[in-house]
């Protein structure tokens, strides 16, 4: 089964990602470890692009894979190699409490994360704006060809029953 989970910072990505992951023992991945290069000195190194799309390629390689992530304009094969695609459309006050919390958990070492500064948390809520009202317009475009395997989550009640509580995974696939 493959599996690609597309939302906003914030939105639950990762949350779902590693139930789906540890529910199905499908490998589960971050495409933020590859956009963004881990081991450089600061925050918001990018990885070189070449290095990226070989990375990409080894995992869309794999049989069974859960890719998640903010991106959608260097992820076209993945959109097309997903059995489902998810798209987490939450509210805006839900996933700036969680990039909130996360940010003081990382921040305080309580939990282990990227290198960011207070600087870099508040430029993050305000890009969620921006993917809300022009990336998530064009991540609609896009996934209109795959309408067949795209189920748009929008709150997480929803999230919770419609996903997490429907069939299983394994004998959803297309």
């Amino acid at each position: 089964m493959k599996i690609h989970i597309i939302g906003c910072s914030g939105s639950g990505k990762t949350y779902l990602a590693d139930l789906l992951s540890s529910r199905y023992g499908i490998p589960h991945f971050d495409l933020d470890d590859i956009q963004w290069d881990q081991n450089a000195e600061g925050y918001g190194v990018k990885m070189p692009v070449e290095k990226r799309t070989i990375l990409l390629q080894q995992i869309l390689l794999q049989q069974d894979w859960i890719i998640e992530g903010v991106y959608y304009a260097w992820v076209q094969q993945c959109f097309q190699d997903a059995d489902r695609i998810y798209v987490l459309d939450m509210p805006k006050y839900l996933y700036k409490i969680r990039i909130l919390k996360r940010s003081v958990k990382r921040l305080l070492g309580i939990e282990k994360g990227k290198k960011e500064t207070l600087k870099s948390i508040y430029a993050l809520l305000k890009w969620t704006d921006i993917f809300q009202k022009k990336n998530l317009k064009e991540i609609r475009e896009i996934l209109e060809k795959y309408t067949d395997k795209v189920v748009w989550v929008t709150s997480k009640k929803e999230l919770n029953t419609r996903i997490l509580g429907e069939i299983p995974v394994v004998q959803m696939r297309l």
